[in-house]
């Protein structure tokens, strides 16, 4: 248990000095001599202790509030940017490749549109434009078979598409990312008959 000591500072009472210890050491008279500037000599021992606590403790040097420096702020901002950095491009590859996932799904469900409208007119359509609204030569048209935005890529690039195809009655080609023929990767070319 900590005490304070005639000079206003913390004392255990367990120092190697012969004599009394803790309270006892304040209160007594004579075994030590208190040299504070507020000290006031009482007849009551316990009164002299209280005026000499709230002296010490109007006379002490408050320690000065330690802030962060500008360096410091300056390297946890630029810690915090190269973080930011490989975050975003972590995400940004994943992105890519669930709009390239989401592009070969989208050619399914567009076999599948083509599918329903051959199924009431007998022959694919001519153009992917003939699943939005009904062609002259599609007597009996029961659509529309598809949204617009489905012929659409996730990139907003059309699908290819011709009729008849070279790989079956019609073929729909997923040109990627850059939406050109040929390419590596998410820009690479995916056909309905890669199914």
């Amino acid at each position: 248990m900590a005490f304070l000591n005639s000079f206003g500072t913390r004392d255990s009472g367990l120092g190697t000095r012969s004599g009394p210890r803790g309270p006892d050491a304040i209160l007594s008279k004579g075994t030590r001599e208190m040299r504070h500037p507020g000290f006031v000599r009482s007849k009551s021992p316990r009164r002299a202790l209280c005026r000499n606590l709230e002296t010490a403790s109007r006379h002490r040097v408050p320690l000065p509030a330690r802030g962060f420096t500008l360096l410091e702020m300056l390297a946890v901002i630029v810690l915090l940017g190269i973080v930011a950095t490989i975050v975003a491009r972590s995400i940004s590859g994943s992105v890519t490749k669930a709009d390239y996932k989401a592009g070969k799904l989208q050619v399914a469900k567009l076999g599948q549109d083509i599918d329903a409208y051959m199924l009431d007119n007998g022959s694919p359509p001519k153009e992917l434009q003939g699943l939005l609204a009904k062609p002259g030569d599609a007597p009996s048209w029961n659509g529309p078979y598809a949204k617009a935005g489905d012929l659409k890529d996730p990139w907003g690039h059309p699908f290819g598409y011709t009729m008849p195809g070279q790989h079956g009655q019609y073929d729909i080609v997923f040109y990627g990312r850059d939406g050109k023929p040929g390419g590596e990767g998410v820009d690479a070319d995916y056909g309905n008959w890669q199914q």
